[in-house]
């Protein structure tokens, strides 16, 4: 990528070095708007005036991924989440407040929670209880988690046919890649942007963002001027994970041999497509005896409820709205 800008700052010229062309800000917008509708329309991700419940974060891919859906869907169809993880100097009041007034200003709803609302602890309370036990699970585990049980249970509350997030293309090769590195094929499948959920429960997520470079997304916000939240959370530096590292040497490669990650993850999608219909064959998941929610087979209790019972929380708030009688 390379930026040309004018005397007052504004962008002039924008090169996409995948492409081998020179766009200015206006054609560039157009570009990602067109890319993201033809990848919707493509794999028929969204289908008539179905309700989308949107994940949003308050940084740069969320605004984007609000401004985009909000150009090819009915924004009165459109809901959006926003959770609080708990993370000193990270989740800050005002840049909450903005990211609710810029959506209302698209017509869009936001729903305010928190993990305190849905466990009884924040992510910085859950990681000291982890640590404290000596347990080695990242804070990104807990969060990531988290973040997907919440999301889930305030789409089937509200009635919404899928649960978009703003994972952009960068994020998608990266996972792909970690579930290579791990062999973990059936990750990989449900990656697929056609892969269905293995339980009634799971509200089918989309990602519309999914075909779309992370410095595209950065300079979408950017051109936007979208107020986008640009504090880093403390755990990607203090505690670095096997995704931090694919990222690095995933970015190095890419600067290198522009494109890559999009050849990527093309190519495992065309690989992994006739592997679709035996996931389509796969029983529904088991609930857990605790929360209600799936879990995978051969497993006593959820993911979810062995990590909290591992650092010590019995009866996390989220297990007290299931009846087990």
């Amino acid at each position: 990528m390379v930026v040309q800008k004018g005397a007052g700052g504004n962008i002039l010229r924008i090169y996409q070095p995948y492409k081998h062309r020179i766009l200015t800000s206006d054609e560039f917008i157009e570009d990602i708007r067109l890319r993201v509708k033809n990848f919707v329309d493509m794999h028929k991700l969204i289908k008539g005036n179905e309700t989308i419940l949107l994940g949003l974060s308050g940084g740069k891919d969320s605004f984007v991924l609000l401004d985009v859906l909000s150009m090819i869907h009915p924004v009165s169809k459109l809901i959006a989440v926003s959770i609080i993880e708990g993370i000193p100097g990270y989740n800050k009041h005002e840049d909450i407040m903005r990211m609710k007034r810029m959506a209302k200003d698209y017509g869009v709803d936001v729903i305010i929670t928190s993990f305190r609302e849905y466990v009884g602890h924040s992510l910085y309370e859950i990681v000291k209880m982890a640590w404290k036990r000596r347990l080695k699970v990242s804070a990104c585990t807990f969060c990531g988690i988290l973040r997907r049980r919440i999301l889930n249970m305030y789409a089937r509350m509200h009635g919404a046919s899928f649960v978009a997030t703003g994972h952009n293309l960068d994020d998608t090769a990266q996972t792909m890649l970690i579930n290579i590195l791990r062999g973990d094929i059936d990750g990989l499948i449900r990656m697929h942007p056609r892969s269905k959920p293995p339980s009634s429960k799971m509200v089918p997520r989309i990602k519309p963002l999914r075909m779309v470079y992370e410095w595209e997304t950065s300079l979408y916000a950017y051109i936007m001027r979208f107020p986008f939240q640009e504090t880093e959370c403390m755990y990607i530096t203090s505690t670095p994970t096997l995704r931090a590292k694919v990222r690095r040497v995933m970015q190095r490669i890419e600067t290198e041999e522009p494109g890559t990650l999009l050849r990527m993850v093309k190519t495992l999608d065309d690989i992994l497509t006739p592997l679709l219909e035996k996931q389509f064959s796969v029983e529904e998941l088991p609930l857990c005896p605790r929360c209600g929610e799936p879990m995978n087979v051969g497993r006593p209790v959820c993911k979810l409820c062995e990590l909290f019972e591992k650092i010590g929380v019995s009866k996390p708030i989220y297990q007290m709205f299931y009846n087990t009688a």
